[in-house]
């Protein structure tokens, strides 16, 4: 799919048919994440794919908005590892870009994917963490819902002319 195409045709998928995403387009959608942009290259980001319907469950607990994923086939979680910053506090932006990079990927693959946000929701993070067996210096900054979508979504324009300013404000 052409870059500017798949951008401003991606929309957030929620529903999902019971087609399984298999592991060679998981691995696709992680290099996809892996070559996104990073402070200092410090690529301080760790990720979980998780497949297993008990887990990706038990997270529709702990986050009230990923209720799709009692129907997804997958979801990657997105982490910030602490340890591995060499630029402090650019974790949330590097994974930031590798959670886009994933929609964009999932896209162009043909699958849905939605961006359920963790960070900066401390109750959401430690919970997370806890279900997850996550280190404390590995920060979830996003679950990403995955699977093939259930009904075809039509893209919207959001450019605001009113929004953007020259040289100055």
């Amino acid at each position: 799919m052409e870059t500017i195409k798949a951008i401003m045709t991606r929309r957030s998928i929620r529903n999902y048919t019971t087609k399984q995403v298999s592991k060679p387009q998981v691995k696709k959608l992680l290099e996809a994440a892996m070559n996104a942009p990073s402070a200092c290259n410090q690529q301080a980001w760790q990720f979980i794919v998780v497949s297993d319907r008990d887990i990706l469950n038990a997270i529709t607990k702990i986050h009230s908005y990923a209720q799709m994923l009692k129907t997804a086939s997958c979801a990657i979680v997105v982490c910030g590892d602490i340890k591995a910053e060499q630029c402090k506090d650019y974790w949330v932006q590097d994974c930031s870009a590798a959670t886009q990079n994933i929609l964009l990927a999932a896209h162009a693959l043909g699958l849905g994917a939605v961006w359920l946000g963790v960070y900066p929701r401390m109750e959401r993070l430690k919970d997370l963490q806890k279900l997850l067996g996550l280190p404390k210096k590995v920060m979830p900054l996003s679950i990403i819902s995955i699977g093939y979508p259930k009904d075809k979504v039509k893209s919207v324009k959001r450019y605001s002319a009113k929004k953007v300013h020259y040289e100055k404000w």
